[in-house]
């Protein structure tokens, strides 16, 4: 899950960037309030964290100019502006958690996969299909309740899937939601870890729209 830190605190940003990519989270990290608006402009994120006192540009600024442009991207302001007017300002222009500092890294962890849960219409944390059921938040996947062991992007790639269940995604899409700044992507990676998939929990569980991309199918709704 690939989501954009906006802290221009630099000792801040980068235990925070640590530990979200110690909970599974592809984290790419901007310092100021233009960069962050450019890239939740431009970019596939999953959701954004984001702090209300950069320099350039003030985050409720971007805040406001990310909705008034109808950009959806889940935000979760994370401020020391504990104040209930800012609190009140910040949520009514947009965003979707408001967490005052200092934050324990599990809770943001959590806080980060309701909000991109909820982005999707899921109302539950654990993705099923057919006898797959796949955990964000102990990030273990199993097949007829057996645990299967999968590498971090094959983890990754499953779960952009499931989460957008019954929607074709192309490889560029994927990419785009598996790798951070800085990654070298080998032109076929995406298509080992399918194989790997396939091969791990079921050759069907993973669907091929030939010049399109990749899917898997939305389990039927419950009469």
């Amino acid at each position: 899950m690939r989501i954009l830190l906006a802290e221009d605190d630099p000792m801040l940003g980068d235990g925070l960037r640590a530990g979200l990519r110690q909970l599974g989270f592809q984290v790419d990290w901007v310092r100021d309030g233009g960069a962050a608006e450019r890239e939740l402009a431009s970019g596939d994120y999953a959701a954004a964290v984001l702090d209300l006192g950069l320099p350039v540009k003030d985050g409720i600024d971007v805040l406001q100019s990310l909705r008034t442009r109808k950009i959806s991207t889940p935000v979760l302001v994370l401020t020391a502006r504990d104040a209930v007017p800012d609190r009140i300002r910040g949520l009514d222009l947009g965003a979707d958690d408001y967490v005052i500092k200092p934050v324990d890294l599990h809770e943001l962890g959590a806080r980060l996969r309701s909000l991109v849960r909820r982005s999707h219409g899921q109302l539950q944390d654990a993705l099923r299909c057919g006898a797959v059921l796949l955990d964000p938040s102990a990030r273990q996947v199993t097949l007829d309740g057996e645990a299967v062991p999968l590498s971090t992007r094959e983890f990754d790639l499953l779960y952009a899937l499931m989460l957008n269940a019954g929607r074709v995604m192309s490889r560029e899409q994927l990419e785009q939601k598996l790798y951070s700044w800085g990654y070298e992507v080998d032109s076929n990676a995406i298509e080992v870890h399918i194989h790997h998939l396939r091969r791990k929990l079921h050759p069907d569980l993973i669907q091929t729209v030939r010049g399109v991309g990749y899917t898997v199918m939305r389990p039927p709704e419950k009469t």
